[in-house]
């Protein structure tokens, strides 16, 4: 399975936003292949990492974020599970769950209840390995700013976070020591 086929079925690349998607998911699926490389003894699998960090947010095409050049009806709020249903449309269940349980350290049905997230309550938060390590890798890189290959401060990472809870923080930075990331 090729990524940039199903990339390229959805998105035009001449587009501001195919541009955008891949170079962010270019820099997250370098970040989730080092994090993976760095705990060899938990047995990561590096093929489903790479082309599932590459197909991570390919629901933003349907939301509505023209600075992103996306012009659909959606909030950005649900790409992950715009994301998870067009990655089952085209057979790959695993990946899909990883659209869906992405976002920050992930997001519990609680948080779409407090916050009123136009979202399905339930849990959304990752649960394997491969889920962790690119959820983790994917709070690294902004998919705006100008620069979008510059990795982020584990500062400027927790601080954003911090506006959702300091449990996200503190899930975060459990994550980070999991995997041998200085904090």
């Amino acid at each position: 399975m090729n990524p940039m086929d199903i990339i390229e079925k959805y998105y035009d690349t001449d587009s501001k936003a195919y541009e955008i998607l891949v170079q962010h998911a270019l820099c997250v699926t370098k970040k989730a292949l080092e994090i993976a490389e760095s705990v060899p003894e938990l047995n990561p699998d590096l093929r489903f990492i790479e082309e599932a960090a590459m197909l991570h947010d390919i629901g933003i095409i349907r939301t509505h974020v023209p600075e992103l050049g996306c012009f659909g009806k959606e909030p950005y709020a649900k790409h992950g599970i715009i994301g998870r249903e067009m990655l089952e449309k085209e057979g790959l269940p695993k990946h899909a769950l990883i659209c869906e349980r992405h976002t920050g350290v992930g997001i519990t049905k609680e948080d779409i209840e407090k916050q009123g997230l136009p979202l399905p309550a339930r849990d959304m938060i990752p649960l394997t390995l491969e889920e962790e390590i690119i959820a983790l890798a994917d709070n690294f890189y902004s998919k705006s700013g100008e620069d979008l290959t510059k990795e982020k401060q584990l500062s400027t990472i927790r601080r954003g976070l911090s506006e959702y809870g300091q449990e996200k923080v503190v899930k975060f930075d459990a994550g980070c020591k999991k995997f041998g990331i200085t904090i």
